[in-house]
């Protein structure tokens, strides 16, 4: 089978059997382009997720994207995001079409509530392959920390801040952090 059409349909697989958005899709993203296709290594899968997380548009799409470049270029990009779009956004056309008599079935209604549950449990795999995987160094320990009691308190004290304030303000610490560490004498001299 053609490159093309493996990302394709690995993307498609893992955009119809997935519940949940983007995060529950990170563990299947990373078992398929990981483990079995070795697409990409764990430390691309780390990048990947921070970056799609941190750049417009949703996680899952955004990985689908990278990993499509990485393999094939623009063909390899296109290929994988139509794979991940295409299962989803004919489920959700066929359930919109029905949608008022599709929530009164009640095994429906149970099914969604029992997915809501399964969605959970993904978001929490992703999240613990990823911490396990995280660089044994105290700075991104501590960086992680920080963020997750900071967004523990936001969402007890239901203050409204925005993610992109919140995202800036990570950038900024992380840049006076690269600019700290930084041995003097390098940099833009000579540019």
């Amino acid at each position: 089978m053609g490159v093309l059409a493996d990302l394709f349909l690995t993307f498609a697989r893992i955009g119809l059997f997935t519940f949940g958005g983007g995060y529950a899709m990170i563990a299947l993203i990373e078992d398929a382009c990981v483990e079995k296709k070795k697409w990409i290594d764990h430390d691309d899968m780390m990048n990947i997720t921070v970056i799609a997380e941190s750049t417009p548009g949703p996680i899952a799409i955004n990985c689908a994207t990278f990993v499509g470049y990485r393999q094939k270029g623009m063909a390899g990009a296109v290929a994988a995001t139509v794979g991940m779009i295409l299962p989803s956004f004919c489920i959700i056309y066929l359930i919109s079409m029905y949608l008022d008599g599709f929530l009164e079935i009640t095994w429906f209604a149970h099914a969604f509530r029992g997915i809501k549950i399964a969605v959970g449990i993904l978001v929490f795999d992703a999240a613990l392959k990823l911490l396990r995987k995280m660089q044994n160094k105290p700075l991104p320990k501590a960086f992680m920390l920080c963020s997750f009691a900071s967004m523990l308190l936001i969402d007890i004290f239901s203050v409204r801040i925005s993610s992109i304030v919140l995202m800036l303000a990570a950038g900024a610490v992380s840049l006076i952090i690269f600019l700290a560490k930084r041995p003097a004498g390098k940099g833009g001299e000579g540019r």
